[in-house]
């Protein structure tokens, strides 16, 4: 049964979450939340990996020293997900799969954080987020001209005012973008695939109506975007209903809050290129919000450099908090019975 309040959340379900929660979890915490908006923990492995591929503890030759209880040993594709199954499977961590975070907000007055998904709002001491590597937010199936690149946005940097701009998705962070730059005197036209908002939280959806009844912006619903073409400089974006217009800029919101954004509205510091400051031990300029995982150091696809996080990060909190917690040996015990996983 999930409970609203946590210790410990965790926003993504690859090596750095899942070792957050573990030596949580060893470290005797005991309500410890794993959220990810995929159907699955691991879901780069998963989808990335071919089957039977190996993975290395020593990644691309670079050799990681695991320094905290959960080993990492060499094996393929399908003994690193069911390795990290059964440690998930020991303890009581909660998972919360498909679903998309939104929001996390520091309250000062009561010293914890409240996490929204849109449908559902969590509150927890601390924060860690995992949510992998910066600047891959899904892309069109179709070609973009290389001539037009510049003028396609995954997220709002770079935009101005004055703008004819055409805003992809039926997402919050679609939503939110649209209404944004309407605000920025910019002409805007928020266009998605289907013929109703499926996944907005109702503020945004009433916003939305608004500034379309309004005409501060443009809803073109049930429309799909067949193409994109280069006209002398402007954006020409070909729809499925035989029709055409002509933008400044197009910005695609298809995947949910891309990294940057989504640190930045949690007041994460970054710095001049886009990369979340943090110390020692990840935490960010916010007390108790840490980074983990390749979003908060380029492990380049180091499964252990990101198991270490995990181990730094839930050291800092409990000795950050003066809290002592009853140690569990339930990993300890799983690789006694299991030496194949050592």
């Amino acid at each position: 049964m999930k409970t609203d309040n946590y210790d410990i959340a965790i926003i993504g379900g690859g090596p750095g979450g899942i070792a957050t929660a573990l030596e949580a979890a060893v470290h005797g915490i005991q309500n410890i939340i794993l959220i990810d908006k995929a159907d699955n923990h691991s879901s780069t492995i998963r989808k990335f990996y071919k089957e039977n591929k190996r993975v290395d503890k020593d990644w691309k030759g670079k050799s990681v020293q695991i320094e905290g209880n959960i080993p990492f040993m060499d094996g393929t594709k399908e003994s690193t997900l069911d390795f990290f199954d059964k440690l998930l499977d020991l303890d009581k961590i909660d998972t919360l799969f498909n679903t998309e975070v939104e929001s996390i907000i520091k309250d000062e007055n009561e010293d914890e954080f409240l996490i929204s998904t849109g449908n559902q709002n969590f509150k927890s001491k601390a924060v860690v987020v995992a949510i992998g590597k910066m600047g891959k937010p899904n892309k069109p199936e179709y070609k973009i001209p290389p001539s037009i690149k510049a003028k396609v946005n995954f997220n709002l940097d770079g935009c101005s005012e004055g703008e004819k701009i055409l805003v992809v998705g039926g997402g919050n962070s679609a939503a939110e973008y649209a209404y944004e730059l309407a605000d920025e005197n910019n002409n805007v036209t928020l266009v998605y695939r289907k013929a109703q908002f499926t996944r907005l939280n109702p503020e945004n959806e009433e916003i939305l109506r608004t500034y379309n009844g309004q005409e501060k912006l443009r809803l073109r619903l049930n429309t799909n975007i067949t193409s994109l073409e280069n006209e002398k400089g402007k954006i020409k974006v070909n729809f499925d209903d035989g029709y055409f217009t002509l933008f400044d800029r197009i910005i695609y919101a298809i995947g949910g809050t891309s990294p940057i954004d989504f640190l930045k509205n949690c007041g994460i510091k970054l710095d001049s290129e886009n990369k979340p400051i943090y110390n020692e031990h990840y935490m960010t300029n916010i007390l108790f919000l840490y980074v983990a995982g390749d979003i908060a150091f380029n492990t380049g696809g180091s499964i252990a450099a990101s198991l270490n996080h995990g181990y730094h990060i839930v050291n800092s909190y409990m000795r950050r908090t003066g809290k002592i917690y009853a140690h569990t040996d339930k990993v300890e015990e799983f690789l006694k019975n299991n030496p194949e996983f050592k």
